[in-house]
Formats: structure tokens, C-alpha cells, sequence
């Protein structure tokens, strides 16, 4: 049998309320080998009907339609008939990105740029995106916000919690790295940090071109943590988080301050996560924490060892909660991570690590 009899294409429902829209997201999905458009939907509840019947591997949904919108029709999908959503929005203004932020928090797992017409300068980057997170997302097996946990779960350590101890006393500062599933992971960790939490918070999560600005808008209104998107040679407060913008890498300073570059995308991508925590490595060493949370590929699992080896406490997200454990489970199997652990024990613990500076610091 050949290669490609074996390998079954990808099933591929079309949601948009745009006739012409829909013609074009067929036209470049169906171009593609792998991948079978199986139906569209000009609602949301032709969309859920279609789930139902067309049983397809991935779903691509617009947000503003009549009937059913598109958040209405992805919490539907997700209670009934859960299959991996990929939002294709048609803009990247912020009232649009909020929204499409908010379709993650219904359960689907990334967002893309609508594509635009041939011959419009964004239209190849637009639409060879369309099609790598759509082949990508298919392989989600899963797709589902994870479970809450109980209260009093255990933290799963791969050290003694009393190995930690040496630098608890002198974290300056925060470095977290996600992708896919990442948003809403951040949310939650975002929101369990108490308001005066002492240290800055340096974050990469790759994302649709033109989405950051909505990212922190959206992080900041639902979390209630102050979120930023970084600029070049920012100083850093504590209590304030910084995502590192479209398009550039994020590195700190020797000095604490902000460092953005277009050097070449590293892993694939630009901002990298193993951009910002080598360079983390170098500027604080063991005075940091970092985190790598959700998300496919590698970026970040080698340079969480090096944070290790440099003394700082690692966190890698469970299996468990990870839309996808790609990312994290690299850097466990390279035994980067000093714990494994689930969104709210990863706020608990930053809490914890960072007040102890603060203690030290307001103690006699």
C-alpha cells in the first residue's frame, strides 16, 4: 500500500457565515493532499448538526454568526461532540481578538488569520498557516479544558521539596514559555497570583501574527494581573507580566532590562521560548523560575535544563491538563523539570517561591 492510501486525510468542517469566505477556506484546504473538506456550516447550528454527522478530525469557526454564534457553537461542540476548533478570525483589531480569546476559554485549541484573497500580500503566509495548524491540530487526540483539580491534590516532584529551599530565598524573577493550549493555562496561573506578587513575569507564547496585543488585553481583563505586551530596553516591575511582542524574540538583560530581536526564528519560531530562557539562564541563573507549559515541538525543553543546571527551579505542566504535552513532556524527559504539576499548583507555587524573597527581604 502506498504512503499515502495509508495515511487517512484529514477530515475538515468549515464554519463561516461568508459564502464567499467559506468558498475560499474550501478552495485552500481542499488544494492540500492531506486534507478533505467534508462539509461547511453557515451557523452555528448547522455546525453542530454537521459535527454530528460528518463526525469530522478538525473544525475551522468563525466567531460572528447569526442563529448560533461561533462561542455559542463551540461550547456545544465541546459538551456533545468534542473535536479539535481551530478560530479563524477576520480580524486582528482587539474587540476581534477578545473575542477569539474567548472561544479558547470555550474550548477550542488555537487561532488563525482568516486568509485574504490571492494577490493580497498576506495571502500565502495567511493561508500556509491555515493549513499547518489545521494538519497540526488534527493530531490532538483529546480535546478538552482539563479537570479541575481537588484542593488538596499533591504536587508530583521530581525533587525533594526540601532541595528547593537554596533558592527560594532569592527568585527575581518569573520566565514562562507556551503554545498551543497556552492561553488559557495562562489565565489560570495568571489569576491565582496574589496582587502584590513580588517579581516580574517574562512570557513567550506563540500565537497568530497580529494576536499579542489582544493576548495581554484579554489575559490582563481576566485575570486581574497586570499584562503587557514588552517593549525594547523596558525596565521591569514586580507584579507585572510581559509578553514578548509579534514577530521578536523576548531576551532579559544582564542589567533586568527587556532585549527584543529579529535574529532567526529558533525551533520555528520567533518569539522562541528557548530564546528567553537561555538568556534568563545567563542574567539571573538560579535567582529565577522557569515554566514550560502546553504546547507541540520542543521549544524551550533544552533551555529549561539549562536553567536547571544554572540552580533556577523548573516547572513543566502534567500530561494531565496539556492540551498538548509536547513541549513539556521534552523537557521532563530530559529531566529539565524540578516538578510536574497542574495550572493551580503552578500558581501556588510561584506564590510560595516568590514571597519567600519577599520575607527575606522584609525580615530583621
Amino acid at each position: 500500500m502506498s504512503e499515502g492510501r495509508a495515511q487517512a486525510r484529514i477530515r475538515v468542517l468549515v464554519v463561516d457565515d461568508s459564502p464567499v469566505v467559506r468558498e475560499l477556506l474550501v478552495y485552500l484546504l481542499g488544494a492540500d493532499p492531506r486534507i478533505q473538506v467534508v462539509g461547511t456550516a453557515g451557523n452555528g447550528e448547522e455546525a453542530l448538526e454537521a459535527v454530528k454527522h460528518k463526525k469530522p478530525d478538525v473544525v475551522t469557526m468563525d466567531y460572528h454568526m447569526p442563529k448560533m454564534n461561533g462561542l455559542e457553537a463551540t461550547r456545544k461542540i465541546m459538551e456533545t461532540h468534542p473535536v479539535p476548533i481551530v478560530i479563524v478570525s477576520g480580524s486582528s483589531a482587539r474587540d476581534e481578538a477578545s473575542a477569539a480569546f474567548r472561544l479558547l476559554e470555550a474550548g477550542a485549541i488555537a487561532v488563525v488569520e482568516k486568509p485574504v484573497g490571492v494577490g493580497h500580500p498576506r495571502h500565502e503566509a495567511a493561508a500556509k498557516e491555515l493549513l499547518q495548524t489545521v494538519k497540526l491540530m488534527s493530531e490532538v487526540k483529546v480535546v478538552k479544558r482539563w479537570p479541575r483539580r481537588e484542593a488538596g491534590a499533591p504536587a508530583a516532584l521530581l525533587r525533594p521539596a526540601a532541595e528547593l529551599a537554596p533558592v527560594q530565598a532569592e527568585i527575581k524573577l518569573v520566565a514562562i514559555g507556551a503554545s498551543t493550549g497556552g492561553p488559557i493555562v495562562l489565565k489560570t496561573i495568571l489569576a491565582g497570583l496574589p496582587e502584590n506578587f513580588p517579581v516580574p513575569i517574562l512570557i513567550v507564547q506563540h500565537i497568530a501574527a497580529g494576536f499579542t496585543q489582544g493576548l495581554a488585553d484579554w489575559l490582563a481583563q481576566s485575570s486581574g494581573f497586570a499584562v503587557y505586551v514588552a517593549s525594547a530596553d523596558q525596565s521591569l516591575l514586580p507584579g507585572h507580566a510581559y509578553v514578548a511582542p509579534d514577530g521578536l524574540h523576548m531576551k532579559l538583560a544582564p542589567e533586568g532590562r527587556i532585549v527584543l530581536s529579529a535574529e532567526a526564528p529558533e525551533n520555528g519560531h520567533r518569539p522562541s521560548v528557548s530564546t528567553l530562557f537561555r538568556s534568563v539562564a545567563t542574567a539571573v541563573g538560579r535567582n529565577a523560575i522557569g515554566v514550560l507549559l502546553t504546547g507541540m515541538g520542543n521549544d524551550g525543553a533544552r533551555e529549561l535544563r539549562l536553567m536547571k543546571n544554572k540552580g533556577a527551579v523548573t516547572i513543566a505542566q502534567d500530561q494531565e491538563t496539556s492540551v498538548v504535552h509536547g513541549m513539556p513532556g521534552e523537557a521532563i524527559k530530559l529531566d529539565a523539570a524540578t516538578l510536574v504539576l497542574p495550572p493551580e499548583k503552578i500558581a501556588a507555587v510561584l506564590t510560595s517561591l516568590a514571597n519567600k524573597k519577599s520575607e527575606k527581604e522584609s525580615g530583621p
